[in-house]
């Protein structure tokens, strides 16, 4: 790869990494306005069919068209053009028969399935959502045939206005059966339809920069079916799952939360309102999450294997950085939420239920932060098979944990089951990373007065403020609103400039972030030399 491609890459990885930014943003906020719409059971149905849905889509957006890519440059590598006959059309079909086997397997066992999961009204939403599957093909082999010629914006477009479409949909329909007084149910069906639409915005989208671009020639070759087979079923897969990590454990939530409820003595309507008020820490965790990894998927570009065997030095600053400030920044938003968690439960659902069941799963946006920084470093030195494995592992913890501690202790038992099996994720990508990058001494970087007298001041003022405020925030939604807000906008910057003044970072560090003289001016204090 000469300098030009790789610097196409290296700015096309980046504007992937905003344009996933603000999908997850957008995906994680239309929920808290969808509770408040259809209640807690709405929100429940909706996140029993979202898991499903949620597999489609990493399908088209990262699974299959990571394994396209990667068919697409080795075959340029070997001087085969992509041509319509020996590429498009069987990649297509492959991709074809891989997704007409998962909806033919959804709409035959739709109903086995909702009975499995403790809910047979959801076999007809079971049916609604297995048609996002037909559609995978198209999108996964124009994104994968644009990201192997290095150029990002189809997909970055096209995922952008797959979701704007999603959103409008669900919150459109959310709506109507909140004010229509309409069967729940209609939820999870327009969650499917959603999906579908969205991902026909996205096909149309993409479709344009096809015929603008054009890439496809008329050269033909001999098909290379057992590679193209071998490298979607496998890479694609894999792929998918290295972008699952909070998918896979909403998925066992979805299919054991329920029985166990009822095995814990819930009736089944108490089952389903106790999962939806659960899954109110869903959206959440998601946003904390990409607050806490966010600066460092930015830097994940430049780290590789060539690299590391290129410039050790300037490669092990980066992931030292990455490291740290997925740390520092999931470290603040875990303690900070958990310090004021009672007032935005009230603000964003109405009320304090489930409280103390979320302030616990709400530790997971820290394990959950760190697991993917280090996961996406470890795929950057071609480790992608291995994170998925431990993706894996984390998913069997969870639906185990959920078998063995629901039934026990109710939803406490699932948010235990969901700490504990991100905790075994992040202890085993850490070692692996450990091992792997022996010169990294992550643990001896970490400034650990800095972080504890940071946490202490934030969460001091917080409870000073809540002491001070809170009887005047409850008010109204509207005084609780302005109050989380300015809280939280203030304590975490409370905890970033007594974090950074607490020489947390180095200059050297700091100067990698947006904004990097502000952060050091606040570094060196009245020191400005």
């Amino acid at each position: 790869m000469n300098g030009n491609e790789n610097n196409r890459l290296v700015k096309g990885a980046l504007l992937l990494t905003l344009a996933g930014l603000i999908s997850k943003i957008l995906s994680a906020g239309y929920r808290i306005p969808l509770q408040n719409l259809t209640g807690d059971i709405g929100f429940y149905i909706y996140q029993q069919v979202y898991p499903i849905l949620g597999i489609a889509l990493i399908l088209s957006l990262y699974g299959f068209p990571a394994a396209i890519s990667k068919m697409t440059v080795e075959l340029k590598a070997a001087g085969r053009s992509l041509s319509f006959g020996s590429f498009y059309l069987p990649v297509f079909l492959i991709l074809a028969a891989i997704n007409g086997a998962v909806f033919l397997f959804l709409v035959l066992n739709a109903e086995a399935i909702a009975g499995w999961v403790g809910d047979e009204l959801l076999g007809r939403t079971y049916q609604f959502a297995a048609f996002a599957f037909l559609l995978v093909p198209f999108s996964a082999l124009l994104r994968g045939v644009f990201q192997g010629n290095y150029y990002m914006k189809p997909t970055a477009y096209s995922q952008i206005g797959e979701q704007f479409v999603r959103v409008f949909i669900i919150i459109l329909t959310a709506m109507y059966v909140a004010f229509g007084n309409h069967d729940l149910y209609q939820i999870g069906r327009s969650a499917a339809i959603a999906s579908i639409f969205g991902s026909i915005a996205a096909i149309l989208i993409l479709a344009l920069f096809f015929l603008k671009k054009r890439p496809v020639s008329g050269n033909q070759f001999e098909i290379p079916w057992n590679y193209y087979i071998r490298t979607l079923l496998i890479l694609g897969i894999v792929a998918a799952l290295n972008h699952m990590v909070l998918l896979v454990i909403q998925f066992a939530d979805a299919f054991t939360l329920i029985q166990s409820l009822k095995l814990y003595g819930l009736s089944q309507v108490d089952a389903m309102e106790a999962k939806g008020v659960f899954d109110r820490g869903q959206p959440l965790i998601q946003l904390g999450t990409v607050l806490g990894s966010s600066f460092a998927l930015a830097m994940i570009p430049s780290i590789s294997k060539e690299k590391l065997e290129q410039d050790p030095t300037t490669f092990y600053k980066y992931i030292r950085a990455a490291l740290l400030f997925s740390l520092y920044l999931a470290a603040g938003a875990t303690i900070g939420l958990i310090s004021i968690f009672p007032e935005t439960n009230l603000l964003l659902f109405q009320n304090e239920k489930g409280t103390m069941e979320l302030q616990i799963l709400v530790a997971a946006i820290f394990l959950c932060s760190m697991a993917i920084t280090a996961s996406s470093i470890l795929q950057g030195l071609g480790l992608i098979k291995r994170t998925a494995g431990f993706i894996l592992v984390a998913f069997f913890v969870k639906w185990t944990g959920n078998q063995l501690f629901v039934p026990l202790w109710g939803i406490m038992g699932s948010a235990i089951a969901t700490v504990l099996s991100l905790m075994i994720l992040y202890l085993i990508v850490m070692y692996e990373l450990k091992r792997k990058l022996p010169e990294l001494g992550i643990l001896s970087r970490i400034n650990w007065r800095a972080l504890i007298r940071s946490s202490i001041w934030m969460v001091v003022y917080i409870l000073l403020m809540d002491w001070l405020f809170s009887d005047i925030a409850a008010l109204s939604r509207l005084t609780l609103l302005f109050y989380v807000l300015f809280v939280a906008t203030t304590g975490g910057i409370m905890f970033i400039v007594i974090l950074v003044r607490s020489r947390a970072f180095t200059e050297d560090e700091l100067i990698m972030l947006p904004k990097s003289r502000l952060f050091i001016r606040i570094y060196r204090g009245r020191n400005k030399k």
